[in-house]
């Protein structure tokens, strides 16, 4: 793919698809991470002198209706802001826009338009009409074929990633194609059903397959430990135990817990038990592995050349089960080898014990994260690397 570095920007018009999909309450940001993580693309085009124009959806509004509660206006008047100069929001901006170099202006949310989900070619070839150069800074949404991620990639004059994808790219790469070893992966939540093809995509790559949450439950019974009233899957009982043949075949491990933690009822207050796995009772709830199992798997992950993280242990959001997650956690950030973490529950793990600045890299993008560990090729990449040929 052609980074942005490798254009001639001034007095070029600019369309980024930057990803300012931010929560927003009673009209303000409440998180600006996003717009944070985009500022540096942002300036980069500003101060080389180009026209810039940026795109981006915002929640999941009823395609071709504009309504105000998913209006980027909030974002708008926080980049301002940020950037410390007059943002404009263009509301009608698909048939031409009015920006001159060394400015820049928001667009309002591409999904008021019809056809952007579709992927449209009208759409996407008018998108493309707006620019001398389309530049895609938004991976969290590279895995959709839509006009304004795809679409008007293919009709651009020409196209480049962003700094911001070009290194989601880069992490993942590093962590994936040509890992430092030992690979281990720690892939929890609550089913195995969404993270099934991740499971079988990573058993190739990994020397070590940590699950956790409901997942690692799934995979306890199918060893054959009870699990009581446990969060599990009993219909992919067999698929997780043809998993961990297949690890075995393999080379590859996947420890299981030894010890869990109990509770009678889900909930901050419910009291915890220590239990050996063989001695869960019919009416408890594994919510978080033990302390043997917790030593046991930050010792694997510490020795770790390469660590990849997407998902906590256990019910890490009560204070009475955290302690495996926030052990794991810990033992992420004392790793020497290379450390890449994604994914919503993990980031929420990562700010809550405070690890984030010794984690070498943390992908906020969600499904396009997953798909590209599965070895899926991205609508979006595939279009910019089409576009470099």
């Amino acid at each position: 793919m052609k980074t942005l570095d490798q254009f001639e920007l001034k007095g070029q018009r600019v369309l980024i698809r930057a990803d300012l999909n931010v929560p927003i309450r009673d009209g303000q940001v409440t998180s600006d991470a996003r717009i944070q993580a985009s500022l540096p693309t942002f300036r980069q085009a500003l101060d080389a002198g180009a026209a810039v124009m940026v795109m981006s959806h915002l929640g999941r509004p009823t395609e071709g209706q504009p309504e105000a509660a998913f209006s980027l206006k909030p974002v708008a008047e926080r980049l301002t802001e940020l950037l410390g100069r007059p943002v404009e929001l263009v509301s009608d901006w698909i048939d031409g826009v009015s920006v001159s170099p060394g400015h820049l202006v928001l667009l309002e949310n591409v999904r008021f338009l019809n056809g952007e989900k579709a992927n449209d070619e009208a759409l996407a070839k008018k998108m493309a009409a707006l620019c001398d150069l389309v530049v895609m800074d938004a991976f969290a949404t590279a895995h959709r074929a839509q006009a304004s991620t795809e679409g008007v990639i293919r009709h651009a004059r020409a196209a480049c990633a962003g700094p911001l994808l070009a290194a989601e790219v880069k992490a993942l790469d590093k962590a994936l194609a040509d890992p430092a070893r030992p690979l281990v992966a720690i892939v929890g939540g609550a089913k195995v059903s969404s993270k099934l093809t991740v499971l079988e995509a990573l058993i190739d790559k990994v020397d070590q397959l940590i699950v956790g949450g409901g997942i690692a439950n799934t995979f306890l019974a199918a060893a054959g430990h009870p699990v009581g009233a446990s969060l599990h899957e009993p219909d992919l009982v067999e698929t997780a135990r043809e998993l961990m043949r297949q690890a075995e075949a393999k080379g590859a491990a996947i420890p299981l817990p030894t010890d869990v933690i109990t509770a009678e009822r889900f909930h901050q207050d419910a009291h915890p038990s220590l239990r050996d796995v063989q001695r869960v009772h019919q009416d408890e709830m594994i919510l978080d592995v033990g302390p043997e199992t917790t030593a046991r798997l930050t010792d694997i992950v510490r020795q770790a050349g390469t660590v990849l993280w997407n998902g906590p242990l256990g019910v890490f959001e009560f204070d009475a089960f955290q302690t495996g997650t926030r052990a794991l956690a810990r033992a992420v950030a004392d790793c020497q080898g290379f450390t890449l973490a994604g994914g919503g529950d993990t980031i929420a793990a990562i700010e809550k014990f405070k690890v984030a600045d010794r984690v070498d890299y943390i992908s906020t993008a969600g499904g396009a994260f997953l798909e590209y560990v599965e070895g899926k090729t991205l609508p979006a990449l595939a279009a910019l690397r089409a576009k470099a040929a």
